[in-house]
């Protein structure tokens, strides 16, 4: 059994060497060794769209007005949301806004208050 480290994108184990280079054959993500030992020591910094570091429990802002989909209704500007939680994946936020209930933000659209 080879030591490859699984894919960061899909989680396979069928990874495989190319050079300088780690391939996952299941998603075609390519990674170079050197970011594979270093990724898996740093966790991920998500960043408002001001450049400040988010973490979880803060209160932020939201910038522009949001589309909730699937209804009619609309996140405006200005919206403050207390008590964010960050998660992985498309959307970085976790929280609950009043009116609206749970939801999931990116942090691209929303600022540190």
């Amino acid at each position: 059994m080879s030591n490859l480290p699984k894919c960061p994108q899909c989680n396979s184990e069928y990874t495989y060497e190319d050079g300088n280079m780690y391939v996952c054959p299941e998603c075609a993500h390519e990674w170079s060794k050197d970011a594979a030992t270093e990724s898996s020591d740093e966790a991920r910094v998500i960043k408002d769209s001001n450049g400040n570091i988010l973490q979880d429990g803060d209160t932020i802002t939201v910038i522009k007005d949001l589309k909730v989909k699937g209804s009619s209704l609309v996140v405006k500007v200005g919206t403050k949301v207390k008590n964010i939680r960050l998660v992985d994946g498309d959307h970085d936020i976790d929280c609950k806004i009043d009116g609206i209930g749970a939801m999931k933000l990116k942090s691209e659209f929303v600022k540190k208050a």
